[in-house]
């Protein structure tokens, strides 16, 4: 009887099965699931074959590169999703190979200290989606701007620095803030404009908000107060008689707090007091011309000259 056995196993042909199927399917277990370079090898309507090393080319959505589509012969970054058959198509991604590659930069970014530089893109539920190079990260409206937002739409499409408060590597999503960057140029800028106010210095600074009771002045990174009665040595009955937001003025600190960065400021100050010349000026007896600035129960106001 004729032995069957013999010649099922031979070692160098199962050597080469071994070579021969790793080559054809062990390279698609391999990158499943991971990004690698590709080259594009074709355009279509709407997709681009890419050649990752597999034994048929693979298929990425044009939608996928937006305003920049790739070209013959580039080499990309790509991501292997899956596979839709035996012979090896495989299903590619190029957002998803940017968000990956754009993750681990993120992640060596945020190592090394640095603050990634981003552009909102929409408001969503509770804040807004920035785009950091490729990771879509989340930003609450509380870290939007350092100052309250009147229109949630209007920073949409800005570009700026932001800081990373919070990263999960297991979704692939961050949380991160604008107001902390802002928070520390305000800082930076209000260390820097301490070193020019002392009692007595005299400032340029821009008005930037005016109410009933007085002015607050911007002297470059601190702000300081101007009230009403500083404004001039004239009766005034509202700031706005003199000034207006956008300003710019020169003004004398009259008050200095360095450990609350409180600071009084006076417009007055900076001439003459008209009292200390009405001596002079006037004498008991004397005939002059005045003008009613204002009456009381009690009687009226007459000013005689400027200030006085």
């Amino acid at each position: 009887m004729k032995d069957l056995s013999k010649g099922l196993f031979n070692p160098v042909a199962d050597e080469k099965f071994a070579e021969l199927f790793d080559a054809n399917y062990g390279k698609q277990e391999t990158l499943q699931g991971y990004a690698t370079k590709g080259t594009v090898k074709d355009i279509k309507s709407d997709f681009a074959l890419v050649d990752v090393g597999l034994k048929s080319e693979g298929r990425v959505s044009l939608k996928e590169f937006g305003a920049h589509p790739p070209k013959v012969g580039d080499i990309i970054d790509i991501f292997v999703e899956r596979y839709e058959s035996r012979e090896g198509t495989a299903v590619l991604s190029y957002t998803k190979a940017r968000a990956e590659k754009a993750w681990k930069e993120l992640e060596k970014a945020v190592a090394d200290g640095i603050d990634p530089t981003g552009t909102i893109m929409e408001v969503v539920r509770g804040g807004y989606t920035v785009d950091l190079d490729g990771v879509f990260a989340f930003m609450p409206s509380s870290q939007a701007d350092s100052r309250p937002i009147r229109d949630a739409k209007s920073l949409i499409g800005v570009t700026d620095k932001f800081r990373i408060l919070k990263m999960d590597a297991l979704r692939t999503n961050a949380i991160v803030s604008r107001r902390a960057i802002q928070a520390d140029s305000i800082a930076a800028a209000q260390k820097e404009a301490m070193k020019n106010i002392s009692l007595g210095a005299v400032l340029d600074g821009v008005i930037k908000n005016i109410t009933d009771y007085g002015v607050f002045v911007d002297l470059g990174g601190i702000d300081g107060l101007l009230h009403v009665t500083d404004l001039s040595w004239k009766r005034v009955n509202h700031p706005r008689e003199l000034v207006h937001v956008g300003q710019k003025i020169k003004v004398k600190v009259i008050q200095f707090d360095p450990e609350s960065h409180r600071v009084s400021l006076g417009m007055k100050q900076l001439e003459e007091d008209p009292w200390e010349n009405a001596s002079r000026a006037f004498n008991i007896g004397d005939t002059v011309n005045g003008k009613v600035s204002s009456l009381t129960d009690y009687g009226a106001f007459v000013e005689l000259d400027d200030g006085v």
